[in-house]
């Protein structure tokens, strides 16, 4: 076994450590910090209270909590191609900044700098009354055709928040990946313009960036030029046939088992998978996660009902969103470990494991388990690693049923912090049905981990009675 691990960790860690993958899971960091707090402003401003809910919007401090929610979390797209372009050329050894402000400028490039004005769809008026889409077509068609045609016609001139939330991830990877690519490749061969050493850095480093971003920007332009002919950008092509396929993969019993097997898989061999899947998933789980966002907030202001399958504007909402993975896969650390902490508190016999646990409770709270994966180990160990992929397996596909199902809601688009504890996580994320299924969950894995942990407390118990045995004749031989 020790022969076959040595054989396969070596082309994994190289796939891991490709500069396109490092430079993802880099970039993908930029945009959690906004995402968090745009969920916080997400949860204030659709309190799950009706009573509650109903007197912010009367009050209008719902719309002002959601302007704070659309400025951060609803633009996740920008922070993410800075931040994967920025990464990139930062890990090739340059000054990455100038990248991530390319890449910004192309990704809005590739953009439809208008906005379609909804002229025949169903709407809410400001009284509160709402009109089906053939109500709004039936009173436009009484109108002169000269209005009709102008109500009618996009606004014009604007930036399109549409494409910098979740629906441009997929745009904002390609983009940053590309820019990040370009840049390094022209800086590397020295195609730049050099100042002379008087010049201050920050002056010389905008130069610098002056050849490749003319070169850069030109090219995108020709893509919008091209793609223009065709009536529609190079974004909404990307989210039609690529994005769209992939959100609905990821939304399956594929993406699942993606987000369940794949980080345990290689958190055995030693190499933090929760982080690179994490990193590589998120813009499909993100933007997952601001299609139920969307969804969610318009269902608070109508009363529609929440539930999987419902679609607002094009936004879907979705089983698998990052609220999957952190609540439900790595929560209480990569494999579901309270299972295997349960044990060492209450079962254990061995010195090694009951160490352990006791290091273990703190972190754990926290869904930090690095202590049992190096300390036990789980990491290449074969007798642990069997709860440790099995765990998070059973509990992605479960979840998906129950929710499938409409036996808990779906998860209201909120990304809480990774640290924050079970139980409160799952409140947040989904109320106080999914809370209670976290707790089932978390009973289940001490089912799951409880027979594997036995086995192999017996071995360590085994091995320190030998040691014990071993220490006592040395020092009758001494004696």
């Amino acid at each position: 076994m020790n022969s076959f691990f040595e054989k396969i960790t070596p082309p994994i860690a190289k796939f891991l450590n490709l500069k396109a993958i490092t430079a993802i899971k880099n970039g993908m960091m930029f945009p959690i910090p906004f995402i968090i707090v745009g969920s916080i402003f997400l949860i204030l401003g659709n309190i799950p209270i009706p009573a509650v809910a109903t007197y912010l919007s009367n009050i209008g401090l719902s719309p002002i909590l959601m302007q704070a929610y659309s400025a951060s979390f609803g633009i996740m797209a920008v922070f993410a191609v800075f931040g994967i372009a920025y990464s990139w050329v930062k890990d090739s050894g340059y000054e990455g900044a100038s990248a991530g402000l390319l890449a910004i400028i192309v990704d809005i490039l590739l953009q439809p700098l208008n906005v379609v004005n909804p002229a025949s769809t169903a709407f809410t008026g400001a009284s509160g009354k709402a009109y089906t889409a053939a109500q709004v077509t039936s009173y436009l068609d009484k109108l002169p055709k000269d209005f009709q045609t102008l109500i009618g016609s996009p606004v014009t001139g604007v930036i399109n928040t549409t494409w910098l939330g979740g629906q441009g991830m997929i745009l904002a990877m390609i983009v940053g990946l590309l820019v990040g690519f370009v840049y390094t490749g022209f800086l590397r061969r020295n195609i730049t313009i050099k100042m002379p050493e008087q010049v201050p850095e920050n002056v010389a480093a905008a130069f610098t960036a002056l050849i490749p971003a003319a070169v850069i920007i030109t090219g995108a332009t020709i893509v919008y030029g091209l793609f223009q002919l065709g009536h529609t950008t190079f974004v909404q092509w990307v989210y039609t046939v690529i994005q769209t396929p992939l959100q609905h993969a990821t939304d399956g019993p594929l993406g699942v088992f993606i987000c369940a097997f794949l980080p345990v898989f290689i958190w055995f061999f030693g190499i933090h998978g929760a982080a690179i899947i994490g990193g590589i998933m998120g813009p499909l789980l993100q933007a997952n996660a601001a299609d139920n966002a969307y969804v969610f907030h318009y269902d608070q202001a109508h009363s529609l009902g929440f539930k999987i399958g419902q679609t607002v504007d094009g936004h879907t909402v979705h089983v698998v969103t990052q609220a999957f993975m952190d609540q439900f896969i790595t929560v209480t650390g990569s494999g579901l470990t309270v299972g295997l902490l349960i044990f060492v508190l209450v079962g254990a016999k061995s010195v090694q494991m009951k160490s352990l646990g006791n290091l273990e409770v703190g972190p754990a709270i926290f869904n930090i388990n690095e202590p049992f994966l190096f300390g036990l180990p789980i990491v290449l160990n074969p007798i642990l690693g069997v709860p440790f992929v099995l765990a998070p397996l059973i509990s992605g596909y479960l979840t998906y049923a129950v929710i499938s199902f409409g036996i808990i809601p779906p998860f209201n688009g909120v990304i809480v912090p990774w640290t924050t504890p079970a139980i409160v996580s799952g409140f947040l994320v989904g109320g106080w049905e999914t809370a209670i299924w976290q707790i089932i969950i978390l009973a289940l894995t001490v089912v799951i981990y409880w027979p594997f942990a036995r086995q192999y407390d017996r071995i360590l118990l085994k091995q320190e009675q030998e040691n014990e045995e071993a220490e006592k004749g040395d020092e009758a031989v001494t004696a």
